[in-house]
């Protein structure tokens, strides 16, 4: 009987591992060789090229941004995501309300990767109107730098004030005391002032110098260039310097109807406008520029997998022996040095498997990468898996070169998994 059992085990066993082994076959094995085969053949895969396609891959500078993206991808967004998660992890142990946190920050995981691109293309849009992270860095820049009321205004080609360096506009005649030194401007609408701005007002000639600052322009064009017309709407808060060799010697800002007075000192001096007047309010960050796509992209990604490292590093950290951190806080030490010499490397193989999990999932990276990055800088955000698309389905219908980036892909891939597999097998000896 025991015989007979024994002699039965080994194809009881092949019976239960056939239904898996079928769906490794085709789902895995036989996907990774055919791609391994058509790395090895042309486009229309016809003929043989040998390694022709390999050659094409790292001759390609998309290809190069592309492993130059992944490299950084790897290092940074695993390390972040990891550490975040830790973070979270430990302050929110002893808080009575942690759960909630770490439902709020686990949420993201909910969310799709195509859904969160289009979340993110829209917080990373340039007006700081409709995306969040324009408007938050617009409102505390425009907190402690206040920006220019009369963004683009200029003077009339041809008059006396002319563009010096640095976005100024200075006089070409000097300044005299007792007569009005007329500074108009044009270039933006009336409909941009500010509300209440007031008519403008010839400035009276007294002692000093004097003038008035205004929107050169009549409705209807019955006004008269150069001089203040009625109606005209006066620029309050201009800042008018006189300027000597070089040297500013007395300044002045407009009052509300435009007129400016500055003492004797300034008598032949030139007026000057400082580009301050005039400089274009602050817009914010390109996020999607050239040099900021790809940390921006790596921003989105660990907003979503942070709450992942911190669900599993909680657990770890929930299974570890109290005594252990009782006995050191006991002895002395206080929470940075338990944290640091303790509970981290206790933890360090729910770490290990977090970040290998992570560096994995992001040599993969295509959703948020193909979302976020659509634009101008799609191919400074560039990475393995979306070149392999590219290559292959995205207008090139080159599917050899396609399939010797997967073949890359895999190799890249490759350490990782071994070490993982090291890993695992080091723990069950123990």
């Amino acid at each position: 009987m025991g015989s007979s059992l024994t002699r039965t085990r080994p194809w009881v066993a092949a019976l239960f591992l056939l239904p898996a082994l079928v769906l490794l076959g085709a789902l895995v094995v036989y996907p990774i060789g055919f791609t391994i085969w058509r790395s090895l053949y042309d486009a229309a895969g016809s003929g043989f090229v040998g390694l022709k396609n390999y050659g094409s891959v790292f001759s390609d500078p998309s290809t190069m941004t592309a492993v130059k993206n992944n490299a950084i991808w790897v290092v940074v967004a695993p390390a972040v995501a990891t550490a975040l998660g830790l973070i979270f992890a430990v302050l929110t142990e002893r808080v009575s309300w942690g759960t909630a946190f770490k439902l709020v920050v686990f949420m993201p995981m909910a969310i799709s990767m195509l859904a969160a691109g289009i979340i993110f293309r829209l917080v990373y849009d340039h007006d700081p109107s409709r995306g969040v992270a324009n408007a938050v860095v617009v409102g505390v820049h425009d907190t402690f730098a206040k920006s220019s009321a009369y963004p683009g205004a200029r003077p009339r080609p041809g008059g006396d004030l002319a563009a010096t360096s640095g976005g100024s506009y200075t006089t070409r005649s000097t300044a005299r005391s007792g007569v009005a030194s007329d500074l108009p401007l044009i270039g933006i609408p009336e409909s941009g002032l500010p509300a209440g701005t007031q008519d403008a007002k010839a400035a009276p000639a007294g002692p000093g110098v004097t003038g008035t600052v205004w929107l050169d322009f009549t409705p209807g064009g019955s006004g008269k260039p150069g001089v203040v017309d009625p109606g005209e709407k006066a620029l309050k808060g201009v800042r008018v310097e006189a300027v000597k060799g070089g040297q500013v010697v007395a300044g002045a800002t407009s009052a509300a109807d435009g007129t400016f007075s500055l003492p004797a000192s300034a008598d032949g001096a030139q007026l000057r406008l400082p580009s301050s007047n005039f400089a274009e309010s602050y817009g914010g960050i390109d996020w999607l520029g050239p040099s900021l796509v790809t940390p921006a992209i790596i921003g989105a990604y660990i907003w979503m997998w942070a709450g992942f490292a911190m669900v599993l590093i909680a657990a770890g950290l929930a299974g570890l022996p109290r005594e252990l951190l009782e006995a050191a806080r006991v002895d002395g030490a206080n929470e940075w040095q338990v944290f640091r010499k303790i509970t981290v490397p206790m933890l360090a193989p729910v770490l290990a498997v977090v970040l290998v999990t992570l560096m994995i999932n992001v040599l993969k990276i295509f959703d948020l990468v193909y979302i976020i990055g659509l634009g101008p800088s799609a191919s400074d955000a560039n990475v393995l898996a979306l070149q392999m698309y590219l290559s292959s389905f995205g207008g090139n219908n080159d599917q050899g070169v396609g399939s010797a980036i997967g073949v890359l892909l895999l190799l890249l891939v490759l350490p990782v998994l071994f070490f993982n597999i090291r890993r695992i097998r080091k723990e069950r000896r123990q």
